[in-house]
């Protein structure tokens, strides 16, 4: 019922500044406000008026629903195609790893038998570097912090202790955990022992 009163009144503002700019030269101004009041009411008193405006109100509504509707089905959309992104977002880097599993598992097997250490050395030192391998082309960049000014921006103290030397004061003496970064976003501080 609000909505039917307020098209006629927003109407009759619309007829009003047409008639207002249309008799712009008109002198006086008693004339202008008395013809506009008398074609607002003309406006407002014709029988046809009121369907026209429940015709435009049920258009605008039906309008109004379908683009609801849309919306919510974009909403819908977007969240189930979000949920699917991050269901699968690690597998590439599953696949990548997968051989180096592979490798570790046929390692484990073949250590039962095995007597001699040099052959297990051997093994697992490749199977870590076709590992490391593996997460570099996917990213994975390890950090190199011995030796450098302390960095809070990608390194955590652990401790710190005196320095052997002069120059190694407020640097890197001892790395008690790598950190890794995946593109420029540190994904893992480096853990790390400060000369003082």
């Amino acid at each position: 019922m609000e909505q039917k009163e307020k098209e006629p009144i927003n109407q009759t503002e619309d007829t009003i500044l047409e008639n207002v700019e249309n008799n712009a030269d008109h002198t006086s101004a008693e004339a202008t406000q008395e013809e506009t009041t008398e074609k607002t009411l003309e406006v407002m008193d014709e029988p046809n008026q009121p369907e026209d405006f429940a015709a435009q109100i049920a258009a605008l509504n039906d309008k109004y629903l379908r683009l609801y509707s849309e919306f919510d089905n974009y909403r819908k959309r977007t969240i189930k195609e979000k949920s699917d992104i991050i269901r699968s977002a690690g597998e590439d880097v599953f696949k990548a790893i997968m051989p180096t599993i592979d490798d570790f598992e046929r390692a484990i097997k073949a250590n039962e038998t095995v007597t001699e250490v040099e052959p297990i050395k051997e093994g697992v030192s490749l199977i870590y570097h076709k590992l490391k391998v593996a997460c570099t082309a996917k990213g994975l960049e390890p950090m190199d912090t011995i030796g450098k000014a302390f960095n809070a921006d990608y390194m955590e103290s652990i401790t710190s202790i005196p320095a052997p030397s002069e120059d190694m004061k407020g640097k890197v003496i001892d790395e008690v955990e790598k950190g890794y970064k995946l593109g420029d976003k540190v994904i893992r501080f480096a853990k790390v022992v400060v000369g003082s």
